[in-house]
């Protein structure tokens, strides 16, 4: 096996949790669940954002998108996780493992800059009221949202390939449920202290950057609620920043520990059920997050149902 070329190599096994067959089962039907409710979460927020006139505002814009990432976020991975769960087939297709492993690894840097730019549309939103839809106007609103997407997709587009054509000495079994970059870089069989070494220099530009950022935005967004005297007022940023703050620490969390760490410095379930939880709960969280604390959401969703069951008389 160790003369075989990387090249001829068309597949990879995903052991996943195959070592824990009661487990597989289990796992199957709670995460088919949640990925049903996951797509149905956030295509609700979507539509609703872009159906109801009072939600077509810079927030619920950047918010739109963020649904639309958790979308394809859990898609990349989730289906092909399941057909493995399923049966006693863990394999994925080379091609399907270096589209999974671009996928995640530009979609997961996307959101952690989109969270950035969510942050500062906070900042702007509590530190400057009276010029938010001023300075949040449209031209810089898209501008944001590409910015955040080029730079992921090219962090994804560097790495990708440099993990892809490591040499593996004909190793072909991933340790993880899916092509993710620690788990490949684990695969190798050359040193890999340069590419890792290249991962954690990208990871401070995608992750820590952004995480310093949205820190400062909060800290002068808590500048200003302490000058804030009205109790309406408070309950105001706090309706407005608590969903956004809930899900940083729910996405930062994980991936921080992820990827902030050389590959082969943590435990390999652990690992998987960290990848698990912000590949899967996070995404399910995110629209109940935003729904259930923020009254501006809810109150479109209550008309849009009022409308649907109104037409659905009338049409009766």
């Amino acid at each position: 096996m160790d003369g075989r070329n990387d090249s001829a190599v068309e597949y990879f096994i995903l052991l996943g949790f195959s070592d824990h067959p009661r487990l597989e089962r289990v796992l199957f039907v709670v995460i088919l669940v949640a990925y049903l409710l996951t797509l149905m979460g956030n295509s609700t927020i979507i539509l609703v954002s872009r159906l109801d006139p009072h939600l077509q505002t810079p927030m619920y814009f950047f918010l739109t998108h963020l649904s639309f990432l958790d979308l394809c976020f859990t898609t990349s991975s989730i289906p092909q996780l399941l057909y493995n769960l399923h049966g006693r087939d863990k394999t994925i297709s080379y091609t399907g493992c270096a589209i999974q492993l671009f996928l995640f690894l530009g979609l997961g840097g996307v959101e952690c800059l989109l969270l950035a730019v969510m942050a500062y549309d906070r900042f702007v939103a509590v530190c400057k009221p009276l010029h938010y839809m001023v300075i949040m106007n449209p031209r810089l609103c898209m501008g944001l949202v590409s910015v955040a997407w080029g730079l992921g997709v090219a962090n994804s587009m560097h790495m990708s390939p440099v993990t892809l054509h490591l040499p593996r000495c004909g190793h072909y079994r991933i340790n993880h449920y899916l092509c993710e970059l620690p788990a490949l870089i684990r695969i190798a069989c050359v040193n890999t202290a340069a590419v890792e070494g290249t991962e954690f220099v990208m990871a401070v530009i995608i992750v820590l950057i952004p995480l310093i950022l949205i820190l400062i935005s909060y800290g002068y967004i808590v500048k200003a609620v302490l000058q804030i005297r009205s109790g309406s007022g408070l309950q105001k940023v706090f309706n407005t920043c608590g969903s956004h703050l809930t899900v940083v620490s729910l996405f930062y969390g994980n991936i921080i520990y992820m990827y902030m760490q050389p590959g082969n410095s943590s435990s390999k379930d652990q690992g998987k059920f960290l990848t698990l939880f912000y590949n899967i709960v996070t995404p399910l969280l995110n629209p109940l997050i935003y729904t259930l604390r923020n009254k501006e959401v809810k109150g479109a969703l209550r008309r849009q149902l009022l409308r649907d069951r109104d037409g659905g008389k009338g049409g009766g």
